[in-house]
């Protein structure tokens, strides 16, 4: 739990960094330069790197399907991300502002599809027993848990406020490629984490326990984000 909340504040004190000393020249609406792309890719980077969701199912994910299997899962992570970054800033940012209670709505969502995925990785059948009808998410299905997935609105909302302030877009599009650009190897280093333990969880109750533990961590993930406005 503390290492979650943690990962959110550091993403606060370098988006606030960079932010600081590059605040000028976004307000102004100008062209993206060097020193505040340079500031887009680290937020990126940070922000999916860092504890969540994603990165907590991708582990589960390599630890019980392998590396390979797991590859639509995280292009998935990384084409859905990258355009909800871009319909965010297009105009879905300024809905939710003209909304709140939509808000609420996407909240409600988020907990009830999270807890329902919680509850199939600390079920997971054991790695001999997987069968056909086990297998790792698609691409599809990826790229649409993005829209419920509290983190993933929290990186889109943060990135466009600070570094496409003025929503053109050319600006919107910068902060949706760099997420296309860095989030694939930023996630990969989870799913590479879970085929390292794979050999280790070849025991099933060191494997019931392993997707417990992640089920609960994806539970606890749910914290930072929907405590933000509290």
């Amino acid at each position: 739990m503390l290492s979650l909340i943690f990962s959110y504040k550091i993403r606060s004190h370098i988006a606030s960094f960079f932010h600081y000393n590059c605040d000028q020249t976004t307000q102004e609406a100008r062209p993206m330069n060097p020193a505040i792309l340079t500031a887009l890719l680290g937020f990126a980077f940070v922000s999916t790197i860092t504890p969540g969701p994603n990165n907590l199912m991708l582990m589960a994910s390599g630890a019980n399907f392998g590396f390979r299997r797991t590859l639509p899962h995280m292009l998935g992570i990384t084409g859905g991300l990258s355009l909800m970054a871009l319909l965010v800033g297009a105009g879905l940012m300024a809905l939710f502002d003209a909304v709140p209670s939509l808000n609420y709505v996407l909240k409600a969502l988020s907990v009830g599809y999270l807890l329902w995925l919680a509850l199939k990785i600390a079920t997971a059948a054991p790695l001999e027993e997987h069968s056909a009808g086990s297998r790792p998410m698609t691409f599809i299905q990826a790229a649409t848990f993005q829209w419920v997935n509290p983190k993933a609105w929290a990186m889109c909302m943060s990135a466009i406020t600070l570094y496409a302030p003025d929503r053109s877009l050319l600006s919107v599009a910068f902060v949706a490629g760099a997420f296309g650009l860095v989030c694939f190897p930023a996630i990969s280093v989870w799913a590479w984490l879970g085929t390292v333990v794979r050999q280790w969880l070849s025991n099933a109750t060191r494997l019931r326990i392993f997707n417990i533990t992640m089920a609960a961590l994806l539970v606890a993930s749910l914290y930072p984000v929907l405590s933000l406005d509290a």
